[in-house]
């Protein structure tokens, strides 16, 4: 019994950069929707993501979601 070790090194780096990356969007996500609105006249009220803020955090989350799917059907179809 033998090791490919290339092709270990190989799938341990893919899984890494999928990973960090789902991870990296996700955190998009939670950033773009979790800010809440501040009073006028505060610097929080500067801070609020408008509408396109928040259509790109539902487009990672969406992203996100395609992600898991495609992953669940790879293993479902195997």
């Amino acid at each position: 019994m033998s090791i490919d070790w290339a092709a270990l090194g190989q799938v341990f780096g893919v899984t890494l950069v999928v990973t960090v990356g789902i991870v990296g969007l996700f955190t998009v996500g939670i950033a773009g929707t979790s800010r809440k609105a501040g009073q006028e006249g505060t610097a929080a009220a500067v801070a609020v993501p408008g509408a396109g803020a928040r259509a790109g955090a539902m487009a990672a989350f969406g992203l996100c979601a395609a992600a898991v799917a495609y992953g669940i059907y790879l293993i479902v179809a195997g």
